[in-house]
């Protein structure tokens, strides 16, 4: 049995079905019943709903489990204690092989997420099981597309001139595919995810522009609009972690680059990863289709 957490998020979306598919058991743990609606409808029969950080729901989340990969949902304000939790309860169960999703360059502490990542990575290191730790590059999502689509305009809340490394979703999960299915080969390996290219956000609008055939301004907004676009007029006063999160994103990525190293996603993949260009005309399809999975 194979643990996905967040597994309707970002990465559990696209990995869920990947493993299904492969014939393979799954147990998916999500935090709402409406993400567990979803997953159903993708396949998936063994669905544990609640938050994990709370004993009884982590309990039924890795009884039996052999595998677990573990993603830390985005911008939970306890998303540290939830990994420990869950590295703990895995020891505790006698997992065979724990993946982690942290994130590039963890060791960026003035980060909020990246020192959150890197003390689960820690608490991982020290718990004595057969592990596997991946570290995707910032992910090329939809959500930063469909306001180029909808209304031309590409936004970011941090320099447009900072240089950045992009990676996949599809490649990380077909990495993480890899890892859960041949785990003794990946066992105790550390991977950067990092797909091809180092672009400014004037590089990435001119590629956008390209594919669309028509022009895309490309606009810089600060960290509390993004806010808005993650919890709508959600009162800040009651989103602080999320808050902190996010302008420190803009501050670091404001002030350097953000980037990495293509070679081993490149070695895992055995193929070339996707690039950004090939990933937006992907998406521009599936909008013009109206059969895109994130919507």
């Amino acid at each position: 049995m194979i643990l996905v957490t967040a597994a309707h998020g970002n990465q559990g979306r696209l990995l869920v079905p990947k493993l299904l598919a492969a014939g393979l058991p799954v147990r998916a743990c999500v935090q709402t019943e409406a993400s567990a609606a979803r997953l159903r409808a993708l396949g998936a029969t063994d669905v544990v709903v609640g938050d994990l950080t709370e004993p009884a729901t982590l309990t039924r989340a890795v009884r039996g489990v052999e595998r677990i990969y573990h993603v830390g949902p985005t911008l939970h304000p306890r998303e540290r204690d939830m990994g420990f939790a869950v590295v703990d309860a895995a020891r505790a169960e006698g997992v065979r092989h724990f993946v982690f999703s942290s994130v590039l360059h963890a060791i960026t502490t003035d980060l909020v997420q990246h020192e959150i990542k890197r003390d689960v990575e820690e608490h991982l290191l020290s718990a004595g099981l057969e592990f596997t730790i991946l570290q995707p590059a910032n992910y090329m999502l939809p959500l930063k597309l469909r306001p180029v689509f909808e209304r031309g305009v590409f936004e970011l809340s941090w320099s447009l001139e900072r240089r950045q490394s992009l990676v996949d979703l599809g490649d990380v999960t077909d990495v993480a595919f890899t890892v859960l299915t041949d785990g003794e080969r990946h066992a105790g390996a550390t991977y950067e995810l990092v797909g091809p290219g180092r672009y400014t956000a004037y590089e990435l609008g001119e590629i956008i522009t390209r594919v669309l055939g028509r022009p895309v301004e490309v606009r810089e907004i600060d960290a509390d609009t993004y806010l808005r676009a993650w919890v709508g007029d959600t009162d800040p006063r009651q989103v602080t972690h999320q808050v902190r999160v996010l302008r420190a994103i803009t501050a670091r990525y404001s002030s350097h680059d953000f980037v990495g190293n293509a070679n081993v996603l490149t070695w895992l993949l055995r193929r070339p990863p996707t690039t950004f260009e090939e990933y937006v005309r992907d998406q521009y399809a599936a909008y013009t289709r109206g059969d895109s999975p994130w919507t």
